[in-house]
């Protein structure tokens, strides 16, 4: 069937068609995906009780090897993002798997901090450009009826690894093993995804379109074969753009400058509150008395709400569009993160604590990925995908230095004082997203 509904244009016809079962399967697997990101980058902080306790280091030193995957993370979204846009979504997600579960394998063997900050920075880079790839593969798989929830249900795969991680952390692992089965059982997992992203996911109709590789018709035919959609008879001219799209192509265009740069700083600040508490939540936990599984419950708790919030966020979205709600979940983050800081007396208390928290900033975060998808057209979405996580890695990676060195410089005991100077990141990103001029980039592009 060709020419039907869309025309020449491949991204008209993933739009205009209703969703079938192998775009939905592609899409469950990009949220499976990010649930594996979400348990890698999350190990550290599961495992940090038991890291502590067996080489003696102190909350600020714990900060930089918390922070390692997140400087990977940044390196990874900045340079491999860029790679999805050029070589395909696919290669980029089976290479940034190798990546991962060779780093995920070798941290659970190391000998030392030095090591283990080697091989989480390492895995970092894999989960960079991973969230860049995965995240552009769930925008160019759905329509435009189903990409609201189709990235609602993407952004919340991240806090969901953290809860199925957690409780694999704090009910089996962590009790009948130690710190390091917690890496060895992501790195294990990671490598069963392999195949599964080989026989399951095509390349996106988008890319094709945008990058325009030799027999580019008949490669976006057999992506849209594949989704059971109609084909095409010939191809629109190629965007001017469209060859190698680069960072400094988005930065130059006057209407992707402003989206990019707002949306970049906005998610850096915004980052810098998030992960205080998805970092430092055992540790503190630990620190007050209960042992390291229950501590882990804590997190795991956390990632409940953050999955909870972020899927009820998408319907707010659909609603109500993006820049509002998520405003007002940074917000809502904010005094929640303020009463994490307030310290609890049981652990019934602090779980609580920990689901608001990731309740009402991973809500932020669906939003944050909702206007990524957005701002950016697809010959440049990985890209400036690529380049806005990188930049809000920054934030990420920052976080748990500067929340260990607040510690270390005023006392174990001023969590409360530790947890309001974090809480500025979340209020900035706020006024930022709430500036930023926000409109359909691929509807411009037309």
């Amino acid at each position: 069937m060709a020419g039907s509904a869309g025309g020449n244009n491949p991204i008209a016809v993933i739009d205009d068609n209703p969703m079938g079962v192998r775009q939905w399967i592609v899409i469950v697997l990009m949220i499976l995906l990010n649930a594996l990101d979400g348990f890698d980058v999350l190990s550290s902080a599961f495992a940090s009780p038991g890291i502590t306790k067996e080489w003696g280091i102190e909350r600020a030193a714990l900060g930089i090897v918390l922070s390692a995957e997140l400087v990977g993370m940044g390196f990874g979204s900045l340079l491999l993002g860029g790679v999805a846009d050029k070589l395909g979504r696919k290669p980029t997600m089976l290479m940034c798997l190798v990546v991962m579960a060779i780093g995920m394998y070798l941290a659970h063997a190391a000998g030392g901090v030095t090591a283990l900050t080697t091989w989480r920075f390492i895995t970092g880079l894999g989960i960079g450009g991973m969230l860049a790839a995965t995240n552009a593969v769930t925008a160019e798989a759905s329509s435009k009826a189903g990409r609201s929830l189709a990235m609602s249900l993407y952004v919340i795969g991240y806090p969901l690894g953290g809860v199925i991680g957690g409780f694999a952390a704090q009910g089996w692992l962590l009790v009948q093993y130690d710190w390091r089965a917690v890496f060895l059982f992501g790195s294990i997992v990671t490598a069963v995804m392999i195949p599964l992203v080989m026989l399951l996911v095509p390349e996106t109709p988008a890319f094709f379109a945008a990058a325009r590789p030799k027999d580019a018709l008949a490669k976006i035919n057999r992506s849209l074969r594949a989704f059971s959609l109609p084909e095409l008879s010939d191809l629109p001219p190629a965007p001017d753009a469209a060859a190698k799209p680069k960072v400094t192509d988005i930065l130059s265009n006057p209407r992707l400058r402003p989206v990019t740069l707002m949306l970049a700083f906005g998610y850096m600040f915004h980052t810098l509150t998030f992960y205080y508490i998805l970092k430092f939540a055992v540790q503190i936990v630990a620190d007050t008395g209960y042992t390291q599984p229950e501590a882990a419950s804590t997190l795991t708790y956390a990632n409940i709400g953050g999955a909870v919030g972020g899927a009820l966020f998408g319907f707010f979205l659909k609603r109500f569009d993006i820049k509002g709600p998520t405003v007002i979940a940074a917000f809502l983050g904010v005094l929640a993160v303020g009463w994490f800081g307030m310290g609890h007396g049981d652990l019934g208390a602090w779980r609580l604590a920990g689901f608001f928290t990731m309740f009402f900033l991973n809500a932020a975060i669906v939003g944050y990925y909702a206007a990524f998808a957005r701002g950016f057209p697809a010959y440049a979405r990985a890209t400036g995908t690529g380049f806005v996580l990188g930049i809000g890695r920054a934030g990420a990676a920052g976080s748990p230095i500067i929340a260990g060195f607040l510690f270390k410089t005023l006392g174990n005991d001023h969590l409360l004082t530790v947890s309001l100077i974090m809480c500025a990141g979340a209020i900035l990103g706020a006024l930022l997203v709430w500036l930023v001029p926000l409109r359909d980039a691929d509807a411009d592009m037309a």
